[in-house]
């Protein structure tokens, strides 16, 4: 049995029936890239032999009686997998539209929690997508959000997929045996044993918060610097109310090399700089046409990883996340000058965003009360009713820059989603994969009813941005703590990332056959 982090934890709690906490992507396969006889039979007898590799594949949740502690994990006894791996057919004509509200509908509905949460449907008939032979297939994946940390979903992506045509061949036996649930008195006991070492973790945060917020005081960067927006300081928005029933999907790709030209025109500005601005444009554009623009700029939450690259403590393969308020810099008409704003906005954002453990706050709540408190917050729809938190949510996915293989057959494009909630109504999602970016949008009917519409405006903000690089300011934003910074969309990273998931699939594999 493992216990789940507060972070995963809150992702249970905040989860109900119309706000289902899943992650998941779309991937499209051209029939013209696959091996002879490919079918769902050849599919899943893949991911069987691939269980192994993962422990996510196989563990389901136990909640614990009151919510007195946090949640856990234990080896699924009644494991099948044939519960996780649906197959489905297009309707006609098999196009876009049809594939994109098929992973909507996927995503709206919650992952029954007696089971290991995740599922991947297969899909056939996709036989009217632009640039796609007729008679392909796509993967709708599908995992709650409680199961996925870096460690987990790196497993997971090295488990099923290959960088070859060549399915490699996974030696050795499969030591995975099943656990019994847990009695009720067993799972108590078994909670309030850690209270004693949770207090001892709780002295030893409190110390790093303090030494966290004297370097805060003392940083240099930041009294040179003016401070990220706040929280609930974002304008109201269409994007932040309650949300309907029905969710609504699409993804587009872009040329990563448009991407990166702009990058390379103005210094100082990331990758991630550029992104955020063509999203921004794009949101821009779509309010306006709306009437719905808001006179201040709207706020996007970016999460951003705050794991040291090395962690005496073991932390470094936990869920280690944080995030930073950016201001989009929506009521500035020109794209060149939106992208300066932005790029400043980041920079300050990352600087305050790094100089405290904010993902670490939650663990030292009682479960109970984070339990109570994040229930009664989606049940009671109160994140419609207040001022937003932000306005919208926009996450980076680092991918390959190499093509990837599911049981052999190529991957032609990966759209991302990622949950929404009452009063956090959109959600982009930036996935790199080989050479390209694509964008998802993940939003409700009764706020985004078009996001094949939104998807357009966030191209027409490309081209706009690319038409306005040459009259922005050559000399850029400052650069003396942006010069080093990762860009997290940048194939270098992309790799290492991958690279990072084969090399924990090699370890596995090594143990397995010693």
């Amino acid at each position: 049995m493992q216990m789940l982090s507060a972070l995963d934890a809150t992702f249970i709690y905040l989860e109900s029936e119309h706000s289902p906490m899943a992650i998941g992507a779309v991937y499209v396969i051209d029939a013209k890239d696959t091996p002879e006889g490919y079918c769902y039979e050849s599919w899943r007898s893949l991911v069987k032999s691939r269980l192994k590799l993962s422990q996510v594949f196989r563990e389901r949740l136990v909640e614990v009686p009151w919510d007195l502690s946090f949640p856990y994990w234990i080896r699924d006894p009644d494991f099948d997998l044939q519960n996780h791996l649906p197959r489905a057919c297009l309707p006609a004509p098999g196009g876009m539209n049809e594939l994109m509200k098929m992973a909507a509908d996927t995503w709206g509905q919650v992952l029954d929690r007696e089971r290991p949460l995740w599922e991947i449907t297969f899909v056939e008939g996709v036989d009217s997508v632009p640039g796609i032979t007729s008679g392909s297939y796509a993967l709708i994946t599908k995992l709650h959000h409680a199961a996925v940390d870096g460690k987990a979903s790196g497993e997971m992506m090295a488990a099923l997929l290959d960088v070859t045509a060549d399915i490699r061949q996974v030696d050795g036996a499969d030591t995975w045996e099943p656990e019994a649930l847990p009695s009720t008195l067993g799972v108590i006991t078994r909670s309030w044993s850690r209270a004693g070492q949770k207090a001892l973790d709780l002295a030893g945060f409190v110390g790093k918060v303090a030494v966290g917020a004297a370097s805060l005081q003392a940083d240099r960067r930041l009294k040179q610097l003016e401070p990220p927006p706040r929280l609930l300081s974002a304008p109201s928005t269409i994007f932040n109310q309650s949300l309907s029933q029905g969710r609504t999907f699409w993804g587009k790709n872009f040329d990563f090399e448009r991407i990166r030209a702009i990058r390379k025109a103005v210094p100082g500005v990331t990758i991630n700089d550029v992104v955020l601005a063509i999203c921004a444009g794009g949101l821009r554009s779509y309010l306006l046409a709306r009437d719905e623009l808001p006179v201040k700029p709207l706020v996007a939450m970016a999460p951003i990883s705050v794991r040291a690259e090395k962690d005496d403590n073991g932390e470094g393969t936990g869920n280690q996340v944080s995030a930073m308020l950016v201001s989009l810099a929506t009521d500035i008409e020109n794209a060149g000058d939106r992208l300066l704003h932005i790029c400043a906005s980041t920079r300050r954002s990352k600087v305050h965003a790094s100089a405290l453990p904010a993902n670490k706050i939650t663990e030292f709540l009682p479960s109970e009360t984070l339990a109570v408190a994040a229930r009664m917050y989606t049940r009671t729809r109160l994140g419609g009713l207040h001022r937003p938190f932000f306005n919208v949510t926009i996450t980076n996915v680092p991918g390959p820059p190499v093509s990837l293989y599911a049981a052999g057959a190529r991957i032609h494009s990966a759209f991302g989603m990622a949950p929404i909630l009452d009063g956090l109504g959109l959600i982009l999602v930036v996935l790199s994969y080989y050479g390209r970016i694509s964008i998802g949008i993940s939003s409700c009917e009764e706020i985004v009813p078009d996001p094949d519409n939104m998807t357009e405006c966030i191209s027409r903000s490309l081209d706009e941005l690319e038409s306005a690089v040459s009259q922005v300011n050559v000399n850029g934003p400052p650069t003396e703590e942006t010069s080093n910074e990762k860009e997290p969309l940048e194939a270098v990273d992309s790799l290492q990332a991958f690279r990072d998931a084969s090399e924990a699939l090699d370890k596995a594999i090594e143990h397995l056959e010693d």
